[in-house]
């Protein structure tokens, strides 16, 4: 109960050792989460995602300035992709960050994917719901980066902003495969680029031939311009703006009890990767220390027998039914 409370008191210190043995699959880690959950619940949860060099991390830093004018609480959660090679991943969003380094009511924490999908690290849920009961009132998770599989993000957000850049080629083409019907807001990074208008204009077009069945909850993705960074002042105002378009989100999901079923969404997810942590992971662990796949791989080689009759005997091995 003693991290729990220090958690609550919001001590850094004892969140990032947390989440870092979450990170590192301690199982004494979850008895902690299993404390902490019912204390959860408080915080917006905002996702930023988009194709990778769109600039999601200066984005990031002029949200978290706007917010802290506010003077709103604030977590960062920035996922970095990890070398499928070496296992190591750069971390940098910290060092993009560093002038809310010494500001108490911010905590940026950088998580490895450690190979998985969707652009997302697997103790991001976790991460979550820590820096919720530290009474971070905002939380901002910027993904990887990582094209259509970035769509799962929406598992854990409660506002997805999609971020875009004029210039990508066929801009288009970015978020044709399911990244366009997760954004509730629409951001048009470095707008002050040729090709700025254009894009907004097919933003605009792909947005008129959504079904109207796209809008049935009454909110419509904006499109917000942000300009260039290098240009303080516009790029201030534009993120200003932008800022003020996630908190309508948010009003509007409480308003129209979408909050609820976001929520619910999220609650599934979690409860997937729990089973999927506690009872397929260990599985697969055991089966690969005894060389058990190995083995039946060389079956696979050799034909003598298939992908489906091997895993229902492993299910038959560790299931009663």
């Amino acid at each position: 109960m003693e991290t729990v409370k220090k958690i609550q008191e919001g001590d850094v210190r004892t969140a990032s050792r947390l989440i870092r043995r979450i990170e590192d699959g301690v199982l004494e880690a979850r008895s902690t989460i299993k404390k902490l959950f019912p204390l959860t619940g408080n915080a917006h949860i905002v996702g930023i995602t988009g194709p990778p060099g769109a600039g999601k991390s200066t984005l990031v830093d002029g949200i978290v300035t706007q917010l802290r004018q506010k003077q709103k609480k604030v977590g960062v959660l920035a996922v970095d992709p990890t070398s499928p090679f070496t296992g190591g991943a750069i971390l940098g969003d910290r060092v993009r960050m560093q002038k809310h380094a010494e500001d108490e009511g911010v905590f940026v924490r950088s998580l490895a994917t450690r190979c998985a999908l969707g652009g997302l690290a697997k103790a991001v849920g976790d991460a979550i719901h820590i820096m919720d009961v530290m009474g971070k009132e905002v939380i901002l998770v910027e993904t990887v980066g990582t094209g259509q599989q970035e769509v799962d993000i929406i598992n854990h957000s409660h506002t997805v902003l999609v971020v875009l850049i004029p210039g990508m080629g066929d801009e288009i083409q970015a978020i044709k495969a399911g990244i366009m019907e997760i954004a509730d807001i629409f951001v048009i990074n470095k707008a002050d680029r040729d090709g700025g208008s254009k894009l907004y204009r097919e933003l605009v077009s792909l947005l008129d031939m959504a079904p109207a069945s796209a809008f049935a909850s009454g909110w419509r993705p904006p499109i917000v311009k942000v300009e260039n960074s290098f240009v303080p002042e516009s790029f201030n105002n534009s993120v200003a703006e932008l800022t003020q378009k996630i908190e309508e989100h948010h009003q509007h999901l409480l308003a129209s009890e979408l909050m609820v079923s976001r929520e619910r969404r999220k609650a599934a997810v979690e409860l997937s990767e729990a089973i999927r942590n506690t009872v397929y992971e260990p599985i697969m662990d055991k089966l690969i220390t005894e060389g058990t796949i190995d083995a039946m791989v060389e079956e696979l080689m050799a034909k003598t027998s298939d992908p489906y009759s091997l895993a229902e005997r492993i299910a038959q091995r560790f299931l009663k039914s």
